[in-house]
């Protein structure tokens, strides 16, 4: 048995969560998610303590991976609605900056132009300084993606650590070249 899917989801009292069929629909405080799961796996809503149980026909590899896979995201839906979720990058670099117009998202990284990311529908960014950015969404996945995409257009290198990266990230520093006599 799935160490993580036989856990059953505890749903909060601000939280509600709704079945229709092979769709789950996570309503809470700070949002609406929905998915659809597996056809194999089902999921049932009990009310006595309420709480979310998957469970899986049979014991076949996909059966296991699914159970677990479709327990975690209806977990995080339900994590996500309740308390956002929040990833924070820092900008590293003399002259690296970030700025804000509108729904786009501007970076000056070192480069001739200047990066402009759209912020997709349900990610809240926020720049309390020119080199912090921190992104707040309902859904886990899309807030790691924007931040993944974020810190893709400048990786930080690892000889000064200039670039974009997660907040409390450690850089492996390299040592330069020695100059010889």
């Amino acid at each position: 048995m799935s160490r993580i899917g036989k856990k059953p989801i505890p749903i909060p009292e601000k939280v509600e969560v709704t079945l229709q069929g092979r769709e789950v629909t996570v309503k809470g405080p700070h949002g609406t998610l929905s998915i659809q799961h597996h056809p194999t796996i089902s999921v049932a809503i009990e009310n006595d303590p309420a709480q979310v149980v998957v469970t899986r026909p049979d014991d076949t590899r996909q059966s296991r991976a699914l159970h677990g896979l479709t327990r975690s995201l209806i977990n995080n839906m339900v994590v996500g609605v309740e308390a956002l979720y929040e990833k924070r990058l820092e900008v590293v670099g003399v002259g690296y900056q970030a700025t804000m117009q509108g729904k786009v998202l501007n970076l000056q990284v070192g480069f001739a132009n200047t990066i402009s990311l759209p912020i997709p529908d349900g990610v809240i960014c926020e720049l309390p300084s020119g080199t912090l950015i921190i992104l707040k969404s309902p859904d886990k996945h899309a807030v790691g993606q924007f931040a993944a995409n974020i810190r893709q257009v400048r990786p930080p290198e690892p000889y000064k650590g200039k670039g974009i990266r997660y907040q409390g990230e450690h850089i492996r520093r390299k040592a330069g070249k020695a100059f010889a006599k």
